[in-house]
């Protein structure tokens, strides 16, 4: 299992999904441009002494991580076909998570393998992208039998 993040904009929301990544023992793929600089502060606030823990692979572009992507792409989106409790996840996916300000251009919603939304009440138009990987990452690690052991 990988976390993606497709040209993040929000140091902060990086450093909150490093924490949470090198905490679930889960590799973390940054596809850039990014709206920060990888080192900016507000990176390491919001998770640097976890972030050195994590697995950081940082790809140029879109097609230089497509390059390097193996197993599935599934990708979370609020156009999602598969809610996410209906969604089915196999242990070699990665999952994508779109920029803050813009989510993924259509190239890359139609490369993607599988498309999981999560469901919400009506009328609200998106979860932050950190909260959004924890629901969605549970949900896969719970299928997968992916949870890293208890050490305390």
């Amino acid at each position: 299992m990988r976390i993606a993040l497709f040209e993040p904009d929000i140091a902060g929301n990086v450093g909150a999904i490093l924490r949470t990544a090198a905490c679930m023992n889960v590799a973390v793929d940054l596809i850039e441009p990014m709206g920060f600089t990888f080192s900016d502060r507000a990176l390491a606030r919001a998770g640097m002494d976890y972030a050195r823990a994590a697995q950081v692979t940082r790809h140029a572009d879109f097609a230089a991580f497509e390059a390097a992507l193996q197993g599935r792409l599934v990708l979370a989106t609020t156009k999602g076909a598969t809610r996410l409790d209906a969604a089915m996840f196999e242990e070699n996916d990665t999952l994508l998570f779109g920029s803050e300000g813009t989510g993924v251009p259509d190239h890359v919603h139609d490369r993607a393998d599988s498309r999981v939304v999560v469901p919400m009440m009506p009328g609200m138009r998106s979860l932050n992208v950190g909260v959004s990987v924890a629901l969605v990452l549970g949900a896969a690690l719970q299928q997968t039998g992916g949870w890293p052991g208890s050490g305390g």
